[in-house]
């Protein structure tokens, strides 16, 4: 559910969906939580509400930039577990 607040005027359902549509559309990696439509004359000023988008930690492992360890072969694993891990002071 997209929360939408027309301010200073009235818009159609299907010009609310149009907006809707644009940031999707220029937005494609964003959840889009919130829009804000200001009408202003002729203008009408946007503004997005994004909420969080989860993210994968990407690790450099044995020359490699990897998120899990799931594809690596036993070798690699190994080679994983007897690595020497710093710790930060």
């Amino acid at each position: 559910m997209i929360d939408v607040n027309v301010i200073g005027g009235k818009l159609s359902d299907a010009e609310v969906q149009y907006y809707i549509e644009d940031a999707a559309e220029k937005y494609p990696d964003k959840n889009l939580q919130a829009i804000e439509l200001e009408i202003d004359g002729d203008f009408v000023n946007t503004k997005y509400s994004f909420s969080d988008v989860p993210f994968q930690r990407i690790r450099r492992i044995t020359g490699y930039l990897v998120g899990t360890l799931d594809r690596f072969n036993n070798a690699k694993r190994a080679e994983e577990k007897a690595r020497v891990k710093h710790q930060v002071m």
